[in-house]
């Protein structure tokens, strides 16, 4: 293993938000794990609509695993569950640095 998966050393599951409607939200069944880094510090960061909000932990993971974190998908963590706020893509191959998916948690 090399790279930034060195330090993938959690695992979480995704609930993936799908849409809203008449019957509530809607989600893909829960993802196989995903290994990960948690970080479980509190932040203020900025939602989908620019509105702050407190960010209770944060998860870095693969780069190919971005496209299940949409905004209000269920993160499940240990001991709770989370949703997501925001999913930032990090590409640095151009630059030779570890490409890594930056997702921040209620």
């Amino acid at each position: 293993m090399s790279g930034i998966e060195e330090f993938f050393i959690h695992e979480v599951t995704v609930d993936t938000f799908t849409g809203g409607g008449a019957w509530g939200d809607t989600y893909e069944p829960t993802s196989d794990p995903i290994p990960c880094y948690r970080d479980d510090t509190r932040q203020l960061v900025r939602d989908a609509d620019g509105t702050e909000v407190v960010s209770s932990a944060t998860v870095y993971a693969a780069l190919a695993a971005a496209p299940v974190f949409t905004v209000g998908s269920l993160v499940h963590l240990p001991g709770r569950d989370a949703q997501v706020i925001g999913c930032n893509a990090r590409d640095g191959d151009a630059l030779g640095l570890p490409s890594h998916v930056e997702v921040t948690l209620t």
